[in-house]
């Protein structure tokens, strides 16, 4: 069966000047510095990232794909685009520009792309409108979503109707952290990046459980990047917390957390053999995905090879990881490479 990549980033090879658009500032823009590379920078000059080619050009991330036996990729934009602070209605247009450009080159390639959106969740009623389209429309897959939406973390009930939105649509969600915590004290050694990130998605998983969003909706298919970040290896300290205390934890559901595992899906992004494997115990061999992150220098250089490298895999557990099971975390009925 075909091998699918579920974390992988793609952005437009153009992004519109949006402060002058929209008349205030804090939005990305891609400035070119070379043949094949750009730079990210927020629109103050404020250098964010440097990108290469295959951030933008489906041609050059199929070569990549096909070296690594990838055989199919989910598209999702990068989450520093999310632009969740800024106006409804801007935030609206910018997701829909993105999400035009990715479902047309999802249906450039349909047999090598699938898509998720990205949607104006600071404004719950707009981001359904989005999600509607989104699946109903643009015929993608689901949506990519942050680990929290400037105040609100995934438990608040502002947000219940667009997860309740996606049950009722079929559509795939995707958790990716952003917007880092205690950025302002992880200055130096890429702390945001090695640090806040596992906190946020522990935050993002926590959230979820503990506000009951798959008690009331256990039809939604949601999944976690990064393998869960710091989840797995403080699971033994969320439960006993939640034992010891349910008077401060179980607050919004009375039902212990080790009950949702296996109700939902990480990716297999850990970078180490025995995370990976505490991964297969914690969450079950049918729930754990190959994700790389491509194309940034966090992600798997090789998509999939740590999968590969677990010599001692049951076969059905490697071609789970390697695709049938993001198979059915997206929906979609699998296909042969």
């Amino acid at each position: 069966m075909a091998t699918v990549d579920v974390h992988t980033h793609l952005l437009p090879p153009e992004l519109p000047r949006w402060r002058e658009k929209f008349g205030y500032g804090g939005f990305i823009q891609l400035e070119p510095c070379g043949a094949g590379r750009a730079r990210m920078v927020r629109d103050d000059g404020t250098p964010f990232r440097d990108v290469q080619s295959n951030l933008w050009d489906p041609e050059a991330r199929l070569a990549e794909c096909d070296a690594a036996g990838v055989d199919v990729q989910v598209l999702s934009t990068v989450p520093v685009m999310f632009s969740y602070w800024a106006k409804p209605a801007d935030a609206h247009e910018l997701a829909r520009f993105l999400n035009d450009h990715l479902a047309a080159v999802v249906r450039s390639r349909p047999e090598r792309f699938l898509g998720l959106g990205t949607l104006p969740l600071q404004a719950p009623r707009l981001a359904i409108t989005e999600l509607e389209r989104c699946v109903r429309q643009l015929g993608l897959a689901g949506v990519q979503i942050g680990s929290h939406v400037n105040d609100w973390n995934l438990s608040d009930p502002a947000l219940f109707e667009v997860f309740a939105a996606a049950a009722e649509l079929g559509a795939a969600v995707f958790v990716h952290p952003w917007d880092m915590m205690g950025a302002t004290r992880m200055g130096k050694y890429w702390l945001p990046w090695l640090v806040g990130m596992p906190a946020e998605i522990s935050l993002a998983i926590c959230s979820i459980l503990f506000g009951g969003v798959l008690e009331r909706l256990p039809g939604l298919r949601i999944a976690f990047a990064h393998g869960g970040g710091a989840f797995p290896g403080t699971f033994g300290r969320i439960a006993h917390g939640f034992e010891v205390r349910p008077d401060l934890v179980a607050v919004d559901n009375p039902v212990h957390p080790r009950a949702y595992l296996g109700r939902f899906w990480v990716d297999s992004l850990v970078h180490d053999a025995e995370t990976l494997r505490g991964l297969l115990r914690l969450f079950g061999p049918s729930n754990v995905m190959l994700g790389s992150d491509y194309p940034f220098p966090l992600g798997e250089a090789a998509p999939g090879s740590l999968i590969r490298s677990l010599g001692d895999l049951a076969a059905t557990t490697r071609q789970g990881l390697l695709g049938d099971n993001a198979w059915a975390w997206l929906g979609r009925k699998p296909v042969r490479a």
